[in-house]
């Protein structure tokens, strides 16, 4: 039986053991195929403008990245597995829709510069020339709950591709196509500043490396272990809880999610916008409602492991005093190097195809707390 090679990601199993043990478990990693590709979005100077205070506009556009290249692998029946950066995205595609991707992309890349006066680099490296430099790319699927699963990768394979193409000598050939459009459906970000969930005091932002490529797995498996210690299960440091959801209604802020997914402000569609909101306060009221805000919770994409732990968690004071306490004495190890942002509050952004079971919600820490962790973290690379 022939199996699709643009169903590699889709058919691996998804594994619902503890996370520091998968992570350890060889076996349970594939390597992506040589003839995928590697799409990096990022925003230019992000930690200056997340300094001059456009650290949601910096999300959005991160976002809207996501948004872009998830609408063309669904119109494809393709899954793809991506990660949310907060100033920027990687994907892993397969080649029948890389040309389609970039092109859109481009597309979004020139809306993005129109509408906000900021420049989004966008690139693309053939998995194959990862390999080429000895790099590894290994990938598995995790899932913490019953409705959303996400990727986990092992190796440099990622953090090489950035590089490539944040360099000067990167090419750029991309050119525009006039007659592509750019698809945002989708695309929803209504959700005020989220404060911390009931009973904690702070978000923290933290992005783990390991300092041995060659033991990346050990290392990370200690530091979910150490989090898991310290912080108790996943939906005891989700950021994210249901009390604290608080409705965008102002036309600003409306008006800005609209220059995102159309390039300009129709008035219509804006008002349009603005009742549906109010009616979400009615709709959220619903079982229905209460059964989406539940799964929102869970669909918040607050981890993400590719070749570098990001993550954003919830607690106390003392727990994250604590949790630097062991970090510190890993990097004087020589097992890791990291970088962590302390705020009040997180910031989510959303991708909602289907209200019932198909939705993804990005979380970024206050600040732009993704792009200053790594700022932190930059300094001791």
């Amino acid at each position: 039986m022939l199996v699709n090679p643009n169903h590699f990601y889709a058919n691996l199993p998804i594994y619902k053991i503890q996370l520091s043990d998968l992570l350890l478990k060889k076996e349970c990693f594939k390597a992506v195929p040589n003839d995928w590709k590697i799409i990096v979005t990022d925003v230019k100077s992000s930690t200056e403008a997340v300094r001059s205070g456009l650290h949601e506009n910096i999300n959005l556009i991160a976002t809207g990245s996501i948004v872009t290249v998830l609408n063309i692998a669904f119109k494809a029946g393709i899954a793809v597995p991506f990660f949310f950066g907060g100033d920027g995205a990687t994907f892993i595609i397969p080649p029948e829709i890389a040309e389609q991707t970039m092109r859109a992309l481009n597309v979004y890349r020139r809306n993005t510069l129109e509408n906000f006066n900021i420049t989004l680099r966008i690139g693309i490296v053939e998995v194959e020339a990862v390999y080429a430099q000895h790099h590894q790319l290994m990938v598995t699927r995790f899932s913490r709950g019953e409705n959303f699963s996400i990727p986990i990768v092992l190796g440099e394979g990622l953090s090489y591709a950035e590089k490539v193409i944040k360099g000067d000598d990167y090419i750029f050939n991309h050119a525009e196509d006039k007659n592509s459009e750019l698809d945002l459906s989708g695309m929803q970000c209504r959700w005020d500043k989220i404060e911390p969930p009931e009973n904690t005091e702070e978000v923290v932002t933290l992005i783990v490396v390991a300092q041995d490529g060659t033991k990346q797995a050990e290392a990370f498996s200690q530091v979910i272990k150490q989090i898991d210690r310290i912080y108790g299960s996943v939906e005891k440091r989700q950021p994210i809880s249901i009390p604290k959801l608080i409705f965008k209604t102002s036309f600003n802020n409306l008006g800005r999610e609209m220059r995102h997914r159309i390039g300009e402000i129709k008035f219509f569609e804006l008002f349009k916008t603005w009742l549906i909101n109010l009616y979400g306060w009615v709709y959220f009221r619903t079982e229905r409602g209460k059964n989406y805000l539940k799964q929102l919770v869970e669909m918040s994409d607050t981890l993400v492991i590719d070749g570098r732990i990001n993550t954003v968690i919830s607690g106390t004071t003392k727990q994250r005093l604590n949790l630097q306490k062991v970090l510190n004495q890993l990097e004087e190890q020589g097992i890791i190097l990291y970088g962590l942002f302390v705020s009040r509050e997180s910031i989510m952004s959303c991708y909602v195809r289907d209200l019932s079971d198909d939705h993804i919600h990005f979380v970024d820490g206050g600040e732009g707390g993704y792009t200053q962790a790594a700022g932190i973290l930059k300094a001791k690379l």
